[in-house]
């Protein structure tokens, strides 16, 4: 892959809609100023298109292979939650420090502050029951679910959240509920029509929008047929 802040630069420039973010970046990468300082920047060279996507990281092999620290769960989890606070504290009008356990900063500086308001929206990918839903509930503005992991994991996950989100006194709905879904169009995968169908049932379920990956992007076909056949019909679900 290339790497994703760099590519969504160059997509800023080149576009004028497309909402831009990463899905999602692993904490473990970037000290937590300097990520929300690539967000903000982002978001202000993009006209407010953009989001943060952040994870707890899962990928032990490119950790090491990048030499990238690699910590164990728990204390990867601890990180994310660290990191999404210090987000909400440079993306507000304190700047003043931020004492955590992993993380230290002086100051929360963040000018130009985003043009998002009232910042770019978070996105949290995961789907710990546990851990993941309940920092959703707590710092999230949308979730991401594996669309493969099927109908009846994804609608228990959401029930889950919800309860989470009444422990913490927030409202269900201001959760944007996303999936990721794998779309291989054309004779070795499915017709436009089945996927118009299956993003039906995801619609059933209370999803409210489908990111969709394309693993054959080098072929213009499949990606002019689902922005002609599928799009329009499932803009309405």
């Amino acid at each position: 892959m290339l790497e994703g802040y760099s590519a969504l630069s160059y997509m800023a420039g080149a576009t004028k809609n497309v909402r831009l973010g990463t899905l999602v970046t692993g904490v473990i990468y970037r000290y937590p100023g300097i990520l929300v300082k690539t967000a903000s920047t982002l978001d202000v060279l993009s006209g407010g298109r953009a989001y943060l996507g952040i994870g707890a990281a899962w990928f032990e092999r490119e950790a090491h292979g990048l030499g990238a620290p690699y910590p164990s769960t728990k204390e990867r989890f601890e990180q994310l939650e660290e990191t999404l606070q210090i987000a909400k504290q440079m993306w507000s009008d304190e700047v003043g420090p931020f004492e955590g356990k992993h993380y230290r900063l002086t100051e929360t500086l963040n000018q130009p502050q985003p043009l998002s308001r009232p910042h770019p929206p978070i996105l949290i990918g995961g789907m710990g029951e546990q851990k993941t839903l309940r920092l959703v509930a707590k710092y999230g503005d949308a979730c991401n679910f594996f669309a493969l992991a099927g109908d009846k994991v994804i609608r228990q996950k959401f029930d889950i959240l919800k309860r989470h989100c009444e422990d913490v006194g927030r409202p269900y709905d201001e959760i944007e509920r996303t999936v990721l879904d794998l779309v291989i169009l054309g004779p070795e995968g499915v017709t436009p029509a089945q996927m118009i169908e299956r993003f039906r049932s995801y619609a059933a379920l209370g999803v409210q929008h489908v990111i969709v990956g394309f693993p054959n992007t080098h072929e213009l076909t499949p990606l002019e047929v689902f922005g002609r056949e599928v799009i329009p019909a499932v803009a309405e679900f």
